[in-house]
């Protein structure tokens, strides 16, 4: 009884293995060549510091910041002082500031712009005081 059992048990176990087990042949092709991430960076980071500024020069932001006594000069400072990473957060959060759009947009972008706000706030070691 066994042996009528065996050949469909070898079968069955060589269709697992083959479809469960098959390894795919190795693929190999050409590979872009990569610019320098030093000139990569820094381009990087002047178009990051490019949106901030856009976004520094909407109407609702430089009033904002000029009513917590910041003058363009020393924001602008600050900007350069920056390290790449924080300039890019306000880049990804100025993004939002530009885009605009319905009733929901404008509420994510008066957030945005707060946080834009308090960021540049604490990196200036200002603080908010209300009477």
């Amino acid at each position: 009884m066994v042996a009528n059992f065996r050949m469909p048990l070898v079968a069955l176990a060589m269709a697992m293995y083959f479809s469960l087990l098959s390894v795919s042949p190795a693929l190999a092709g050409m590979v872009d060549s990569v610019s320098s991430t030093l000139q990569g960076s820094s381009q990087a980071r002047e178009a990051d510091i490019r949106k901030v500024q856009v976004a520094l020069e909407t109407q609702m932001v430089k009033e904002k910041l000029s009513a917590y006594g910041l003058s363009p000069e020393e924001i602008n400072e600050k900007l350069q002082d920056m390290s790449d990473q924080q300039i890019h957060l306000l880049a990804q959060a100025s993004d939002g500031v530009l885009a605009g759009g319905n009733g929901l947009g404008a509420v994510i972008a008066v957030l945005i712009i707060i946080l834009l706000v308090i960021i540049i706030l604490k990196l200036l070691n200002k603080s908010i005081t209300i009477p």
